[in-house]
Order: structure tokens, then C-alpha cells, then sequence
């Protein structure tokens, strides 16, 4: 058993590296490590529901963790965070009560749809040249985020998601924010739709508490490290990295499925 922990620690870490690098919450990474690893290491398997919760108690912290890098490089857009947060918040603790009645296979589904949305999105050219702006620079439509928040916000509830990997490219190809903006201020977004999702999923008996004590130690460690080489990686390398790893996983969840 305490081999599983072990284990349980080194993903959380690579999910925190991966959360500061990218700026993502670490689900998209941690969904498939839990989901699909411990059956081929020799440990029982981790349901669903379970691996839903981790990867929004995951989310929680890590992305609490690598946002202050973020906002200390002026890289997190307040007025965005707050406009697409709040609604994120509500659909998600919605989508999050929700998926306690809802099949492990349809949760599946769910997830591995969003997953190949956000992988179509991030094949399409783009330019770079803005990339590299503050936060005081960048502007957006302020509907047009609310209403993002309220869809999507109930389904990355469902599947237990901060949802940074559907929202990065929402923010980029959508709302047209710059790469790193973009990347901090999913962070600080994720902390709503977590919270809320968290706190769901908790109500509901969805979060193992013994195996989150394993994961989040190394989630919070690595995080920052994270964010600290994110902040000297070029934004062209950083956007594929997110299309590789997000078409990898919808391809693997969508193979399953079938």
C-alpha cells in the first residue's frame, strides 16, 4: 500500500510541474496518470468519481500555487479572472453535484469531448506577436466570457476538472488574449470553477481524502518550479507542448470509450 502512495506522490508532482508550465490546473495530465497507471503498475484501479475529485483538489492547490508567479510577473488579468471566474463558479458546483448520479462511462465521454474540442482549437495558426503583452495591455468582451463560463463551467463540473485545458484555448483562439496572459490568468480563473467544483465533490463523498494527502505535497512543490521555467520557454513551444499533451489525451480517452 504504501508503494501506491509513493506513487500517488510523483504523479501530484508531475501534475504541479505541468500546472505552473503550462497553466493549467493539472487535470488534463493527472486524469489520464491516475486513470490509466495504476491498473498496469499492479494496483487496484482508481474509479472515476474518485479520480475526479483528486484531479479538482489537485487543481486547487496547484494552480494556488503557481498563480502568485504569475501575478508577480503582471501575467494574471484581474478583470478577466473575476468575469470568467464568477460564472465558471456556478455552473461548476452545478455540473459538480450533478455527476453524483451520473455513469462512469458517460463522465468519460464528457471529458474526452471537451478534450477533442480544445485539441482542434490548438492546431489552428495563430500569431505571436502579442504573446509576450501584460496584463494592463490586454482587453476583452465581457459577454461573450460570461457566457463561456456558464457552458463550460457545468460540464469541467462534471468531470471534476478546474477545466484549463478547454479554457486556454477558449482565451486564446476565442477572446484573442495573449499567450502568457492567458496562461496566468487560467490559473487564477481555475481557482473559481476548483473551488466551487471542490466543494461539490466534497458535499457528495467524491474526494478520497487519504490519497489527496499523498498527491498534494509534491502538486504544491513542483508548481512553482513550473512557473518559474514557463517564464523562460518560448510561447511557441509552450502552445505545443498544450497541443500535444491535450491531443494525446483526447485520443487515448476516445480510444478507450470505443
Amino acid at each position: 500500500m504504501s508503494f501506491f502512495y509513493i506513487f500517488l506522490f510523483i504523479a501530484g508532482c508531475v501534475g504541479g510541474f505541468f500546472s505552473g508550465l503550462l497553466g493549467i490546473g493539472g487535470g488534463i495530465i493527472m486524469f489520464p496518470i491516475l486513470y490509466y497507471l495504476p491498473p498496469a503498475l499492479g494496483f487496484e484501479p482508481i474509479s472515476v468519481k474518485q479520480i475526479t475529485g483528486l484531479t479538482m483538489i489537485q487543481g486547487f492547490f496547484a494552480s494556488l500555487s503557481a498563480m502568485f508567479f504569475y501575478n508577480r510577473e503582471k501575467l494574471v488579468h484581474k478583470s478577466l479572472a473575476l468575469t470568467l471566474g464568477l460564472s465558471l463558479s456556478v455552473s461548476s458546483l452545478a455540473g459538480s453535484l450533478i455527476s453524483k448520479g451520473i455513469s462512469d462511462r458517460y463522465l468519460l465521454f464528457i471529458f474526452g469531448m471537451l478534450a477533442f474540442v480544445a485539441s482542434l482549437f490548438m492546431f489552428v495558426p495563430r500569431s505571436y506577436a502579442k504573446d509576450d503583452t501584460t496584463e494592463d495591455k490586454v482587453s476583452f468582451n465581457k459577454p461573450i466570457a460570461i457566457a463561456i463560463g456558464i457552458v463550460v463551467g457545468f460540464l469541467i463540473g462534471m468531470v471534476g476538472q478546474g477545466g484549463a485545458f478547454i479554457i486556454i484555448p477558449i482565451l486564446l483562439y476565442v477572446l484573442k488574449i495573449p499567450l502568457r496572459v492567458a496562461l496566468g490568468s487560467t490559473l487564477a480563473i481555475g481557482l473559481f470553477s476548483a473551488t466551487a467544483g471542490l466543494i461539490g465533490k466534497v458535499a457528495t463523498g467524491q474526494v478520497p481524502f487519504y490519497m489527496a494527502a499523498a498527491l498534494l505535497p509534491g502538486a504544491m512543490m513542483t508548481a512553482r518550479v513550473g512557473s518559474i521555467v514557463s517564464k523562460k520557454t518560448h510561447a511557441q513551444l509552450l502552445r505545443w507542448l498544450l497541443a500535444i499533451i491535450i491531443s494525446a489525451t483526447a485520443i487515448k480517452v476516445w480510444y478507450d470509450i470505443f
